[in-house]
């Protein structure tokens, strides 16, 4: 069997930055000088492949879940959705929006789609989604 030593679900991976407060939140897999951390993402593009269980601080270990279609997740939700809508990542140049979700603004600009809202969401809310990685969306 070639796949030894994988893991499936909750997975450790040290913080590149202080979590402590990120529960819930998406995350970004990134490293430094080859050692796996796990860091916000810092632009509206970047790949979030997992939601922080448990942040800890800069250095430390955390809980992180990879993020898959085959189960749905509670994302933070900035403003308001509906069923159906996509999520794409919130402006993390924005200070408390790194790792949080906003619908896909009419705004021009490329975004990274993340989620299919399953719930109606009003903001602040951890909104029921189903993790959707449809790549980066062009708005014109």
């Amino acid at each position: 069997m070639s796949q030894s030593n994988v893991k499936f679900g909750p997975v450790p991976f040290n913080c590149g930055e202080d979590l402590t407060a990120a529960n819930d939140h998406l995350a970004v897999l990134s490293h430094d000088t080859g050692t796996p951390q796990m860091t916000l993402p810092d632009s509206l593009t970047a790949l979030t492949l997992y939601l922080v269980l448990e942040g800890a601080a800069a250095g430390e270990a955390g809980y992180f879940l990879p993020v898959t279609a085959a189960a749905n997740v509670r994302l933070p939700l900035i403003g308001t959705c509906n069923p159906g809508d996509t999520l794409v990542l919130a402006d993390p140049a924005v200070e408390g929006q790194p790792g949080k979700v906003i619908v896909l603004p009419e705004d021009a600009g490329t975004y990274r789609a993340v989620a299919i809202a399953e719930e109606a969401g009003i903001d602040t809310q951890l909104v029921l989604a189903r993790p959707a990685n449809l790549g980066t969306i062009t708005v014109t």
